[in-house]
This record gives C-alpha cells, sequence and structure tokens, in this order.
C-alpha cells in the first residue's frame, strides 16, 4: 500500500488515531467499566469516570482527553520507528511480497503489528497505569503487563484484522486515489505492450 516515506507516516497516522480511541474505549468501558461504575456509585462509565476526576494515569487522576494524547503519542512513535518497519520484515521472511497474494501478506503484516505492538504498548501502559499510591514492586509491574498482554491481545488482533485495517485501508486508498491509480496504470502498460 503504502510507497515511500509520507505515505508510510500517513498510513500509520490513520491507524493510530483509529487504534488509539479504540483501545481507550475498550479498556475503560469494557475492561474497566463495572468496576468504576460500581466504586463511584454511578449510571455510567462516563459519569464514573467524570465522579473519580478522570482517568488515573502516571500516579495521579487525568482528563480522558490527556489519556489518549499521551498514549497517541507513545503509539504512533513506536508505530513509525518500530511497528511498520519490523512488522514488514517479519513478513517477508515468511513470505515473498511478489509471490504471494496481497491479502495474505497484508494479514501476515498486521499479524506481525499486533504481535510486537501488543506487548510493547501493554509494557507502557503497565507503568503508565501502575498503582503508585501503593509503592513500586517490579513483580507487580510484570503482573500488570501480563494482564493487560491477555486482556488487549484477543481485542488487537481480531479488531486490527478484520476492523481497523481494513478501515484504514479504504481511507488510505481514498486519500491517495491518483497515485494508487498511476501506479497500476504504470504496472498495465508492460503488460500490454508485451
Amino acid at each position: 500500500m503504502p510507497r515511500n516515506q509520507f505515505q508510510r507516516m500517513i498510513f500509520a497516522l490513520i491507524t493510530v488515531i483509529i487504534t488509539v480511541h479504540s483501545y481507550v474505549f475498550y479498556s475503560l468501558y469494557v475492561i474497566n467499566g463495572a468496576t468504576l461504575m460500581e466504586v463511584t456509585d454511578a449510571n455510567s462509565v462516563l459519569h464514573a469516570i467524570n465522579a473519580q476526576g478522570g482517568v488515573y494515569m502516571f500516579g495521579r487522576m487525568l482528563p480522558i482527553w490527556a489519556v489518549i494524547l499521551v498514549e497517541f503519542c507513545l503509539a504512533y512513535g513506536l508505530e513509525c520507528l518500530m511497528g511498520s518497519p519490523c512488522s514488514f520484515k517479519l513478513a517477508c521472511k515468511n513470505f515473498d511480497p511478489q509471490k504471494t497474494h496481497p491479502v495474505i501478506f497484508e494479514s501476515a503484516i498486521i499479524c506481525a503489528t499486533v504481535g510486537l505492538m501488543c506487548p510493547t504498548m501493554s509494557f507502557l501502559a503497565a507503568w503508565l497505569y501502575y498503582p503508585y499510591y501503593s509503592g513500586f514492586h517490579f513483580l507487580t509491574l510484570l503482573a500488570n503487563w501480563a494482564k493487560l498482554v491477555c486482556c488487549n491481545f484477543p481485542f488487537a488482533f481480531f479488531s486490527q484484522l478484520f476492523f481497523i485495517q481494513p478501515l484504514v485501508r479504504t481511507i488510505f486508498k481514498a486519500l491517495f486515489r491518483k497515485d494508487i491509480d498511476g501506479r497500476e496504470q504504470a504496472a498495465d502498460l508492460p503488460q500490454s505492450a508485451a
């Protein structure tokens, strides 16, 4: 899909914008929603978050927009520096991009990205959301990391494979329609000339 560094950065940006919002929603509403409502005696998750003064991060309460901003910056940096380049290399180790059907190759890249990004972002989240009010213990950090990976990996895998990446590719194709059409026409010319 992306053919140059600018397109790769835009592709990563679209992916991270959608992914961070879905993961914050998943974490707050699906994983922790019932607990938040029970602790604050609120009738909705949003009311529970507001009642407790935000989301616990860095050892204090932050508004949801700050949580999304912090996670966006970390995820975008990791996606550009590690996720995209390493997942492409991992996929190329198992599949030849020239001989493999594009859907299979793109699926291999998605699986490799989830395999790299989910444990890495879960480790960062274990630091960000660590219960610092009770002191720090390394084994607690590792237990929180393992719990986050177990909760996040199935969601990450299925949401990326069946929802987020197809949506990102559709948006990307709409943004770069002229470039994609130009490449397809250029690829058709040598075949028709032969």
